[in-house]
């Protein structure tokens, strides 16, 4: 592993936001270990154009230094660099190679005093001496006295979850062993106490970009969604002086798929969720997924069944024979296109695996769909989806037996949902259901063929915390 040390500058657009997209995008060969402050200096060197902000800093990584000028080319580029840029143009994003496992590599580091301050504060056992010059540290954001959160509400009544939704960022996390870049949507929420009248929603952002940039380069192996949410939830109850706060991530993600008879390779699209709560006395989490696939209606099935068997003994078939005709083939009925999603929490380490929940969905089906289908494979999906009609309560009962089998070694404690929407083809609304539970809670059920009571999500994320 190499250190390396970089100054990032940018001069047109929105300067900080191009940085902190550098530094992501560096973050795909590089672990980054710390950055300085953001410091403001004029155009230097004989350059025109609007004041430069930059920043310095440290990383490790295992390319040859060779190798890592051209990956530092390629972030510039993807951040919006122009390729052939004249020296002292004015640019979207600059960076400067200052040193390399200790050794500085530029002469002029120290008449740099753009590069040299920054460099300073994070190293300064690379910097002997430098002119600070016209290079000012910024604030990274203005400050005021006024906090019209903090104060008093008109109406003093506590609420319950307080927060911002549909916040979308690219980030990197682990799914079923394997570290990938996902496009995630989050949604963060916490209590408001009586007395104050408002949550600073600014800082919520500011916690998942912390979060994003912060806590994923710490940890040793790659992160999974719910050290995620996890992690962010913990930050939101110690900054915003909550009693408890709520996270959750939803990102989309492949798995390789084969189509059933022709054999064609293709990549279906299923959404990971993840879902953590955090209070004082540390955090609960579930991770799920969400997939789609088919179902037979089985009670048009039915009619369609009946009015048939009547129809073949008016023509002349024995009784007999016109129920063998109809067991031997499928018989028609309206379809739907299914969503389901399966949610399980308390499952420690490598337990639970999203693909392993992908089966479960699309197995309660009563098929699963393809992107890519050839004729043959249209036959197999709908006669296996004649063949074995579901009513949306099935698919449900289905999911929620099939993870009380593979997760059998899972203790009464486990919580799992199961939740499935029908999109009904021939009525104009939806059909819907939906079970959860702790397994132990489950487990009795099924044993005593009685209705008992059951444990919500947000009762489950209440209970006694995992760490």
């Amino acid at each position: 592993m190499h250190e390396i040390h970089v100054g990032i500058g940018s001069n047109l657009g929105d300067r900080q936001g191009n940085i902190l997209t550098a530094l992501q995008r560096l973050r795909a060969h590089a672990t980054i270990s710390a950055v300085s402050a953001f410091y403001e200096s004029a155009a230097a060197g004989g350059a025109e154009g609007p004041a430069y902000l930059n920043v310095a800093a440290a990383m490790r990584t295992d390319l040859p230094r060779a190798d890592f000028e051209r990956f530092l080319r390629d972030v510039e580029l993807a951040v919006g660099r122009a390729g052939g840029t004249p020296k002292l143009a004015p640019r979207p994003i600059d960076i400067d190679l200052l040193a390399v496992d200790g050794a500085v590599l530029r002469n002029d580091l120290e008449t740099r005093a753009y590069n040299a301050v920054p460099l300073a504060e994070i190293a300064p056992h690379l910097v002997t001496a430098h002119p600070n010059g016209s290079v000012r540290r910024r604030e990274r954001s203005l400050r005021f006295a006024t906090d019209r959160q903090e104060e008093a509400p008109d109406v003093r009544l506590s609420l319950d979850r307080v927060g911002v939704t549909g916040v979308r960022r690219v980030v990197r996390i682990e799914v079923d062993g394997r570290e990938r870049v996902y496009n995630a949507e989050f949604a963060m929420v916490a209590d408001l106490a009586a007395n104050k009248a408002g949550l600073h929603m600014s800082r919520l952002v500011e916690i998942l970009e912390e979060a994003s940039l912060e806590v994923l380069a710490r940890d040793q192996r790659p992160t999974c969604a719910e050290r995620l949410v996890e992690a962010i939830a913990r930050e939101i109850v110690g900054s915003q002086r909550a009693v408890r706060a709520e996270v959750s991530l939803r990102a989309e993600f492949g798995l390789e798929r084969w189509t059933p008879v022709s054999g064609r390779r293709g990549e279906e699209t299923y959404t990971l969720v993840g879902i953590a709560s955090a209070d004082e006395r540390g955090t609960r989490s579930v991770i799920g997924v969400e997939a789609e696939g088919m179902t037979a209606c089985p009670c048009a099935q039915g009619m369609i069944r009946e009015h048939s068997l009547h129809e073949l003994r008016e023509a002349g078939f024995s009784d007999a024979d016109a129920r063998r005709a109809l067991d031997a083939l499928p018989v028609a009925t309206h379809n739907q296109r299914g969503r389901g999603s399966l949610l399980i929490g308390g499952g420690s380490g490598d337990a639970v695996r999203a693909e392993d929940l992908v089966e479960i969905v699309e197995n309660a089906m009563s098929s699963e769909t393809y992107d890519l289908l050839k004729r043959p494979d249209e036959f197999f999906v709908v006669n296996k989806a004649h063949h074995n009609p579901k009513f949306v309560e099935d698919v449900v009962r289905g999911m929620l037996a099939r993870a009380l089998d593979m997760y059998g070694d899972l203790d009464d404690d486990t919580f799992v949902s199961a939740r499935q929407v029908n999109y009904e083809s021939i009525h104009k609304h939806d059909a819907f259901a939906e079970a959860f539970g702790r397994f132990g809670e489950l487990r009795e059920e099924l044993r005593g063929e009685r209705r008992l009571p059951k444990t919500d999500l947000a009762t489950w994320l209440k209970g006694k915390p995992q760490g």
